[in-house]
């Protein structure tokens, strides 16, 4: 081959370098204390050791679940009690607006604040997508420490640890994005009946399909918008 070629191909062979996560001797304290726990809960339950999680809030019970890949699937792995979110049931659609948000989102490496004035603190990606498209304000709203906000969704310290850590690691382990679904409640028949007057449910139900997927398939649904709506 012409040393030329050669040189012209060499230049356009793109080397990919691993992603760099932020960190802070408060995130890497948490990691040092917890991860030795965390991985040996993980490997006694049967998840795979390439670790691979998906997160999922479920408004009404106060919960934050995180979810570990086993085989082709995912399995819930722990349940954390969420401390504060303000707002109640009803997706964020201004900034101000006092609300929490509902929808489909993706975590990545620049969603991690490991100096947080609030302990630890992940930025959810709100607004995404959709939001964008539907011209909805705000930003910088996380899942963080301590147990007061406005907005986000606030664990303790002690949980934000545990969850922070468990992201940070999967992130490492080369998840490229974590996906986080909030939901207003466990989107079942029964639910979806007892709040079918209020005046979100034309919003939930274009949510429901996503819900309704991970119940049947325990695999994070492909989210994609088009028309301004939600489609899987």
């Amino acid at each position: 081959m012409p040393k030329l070629i050669f040189l012209l191909l060499l230049s356009l062979i793109t080397i990919t370098k691993p992603t760099e996560l932020p960190d802070s001797k408060r995130a890497s304290n948490a990691r040092t204390a917890l991860w030795p726990k965390l991985e040996k809960e993980l490997i006694d339950g049967g998840f795979d050791r390439n670790t691979r999680i998906y997160l999922r809030i479920i408004k009404q019970v106060d919960a934050l679940e995180v979810w570990a890949k086993k085989g082709i699937k995912y399995e819930l792995f722990k349940r954390y009690e969420i401390c504060y979110y303000s707002g109640g049931l009803g997706t964020k659609t201004k900034a101000g607006d006092g609300m929490s948000p509902e929808g489909f989102y993706n975590i990545d490496a620049g969603n991690l604040y490991p100096s947080s004035k609030y302990h630890l603190a992940i930025n959810i990606g709100y607004p995404n997508k959709l939001e964008k498209a539907k011209g909805y304000t705000g930003d910088a709203i996380m899942v963080h420490g301590h147990c007061a906000s406005i907005g986000c969704y606030a664990m303790t310290d002690p949980r934000i640890e545990e969850i922070y850590t468990l992201v940070y690691k999967a992130l490492q382990a080369g998840q490229q994005k974590i996906s986080l679904d909030i939901f207003p409640f466990y989107m079942d028949d029964t639910h979806m009946q007892f709040f079918s007057h209020s005046p979100n449910i034309s919003f939930w139900k274009t949510m429901k399909p996503g819900y309704d997927l991970f119940e049947k398939k325990r695999v994070p649904p492909v989210v994609k918008v088009i028309n301004k709506q939600y489609a899987f």
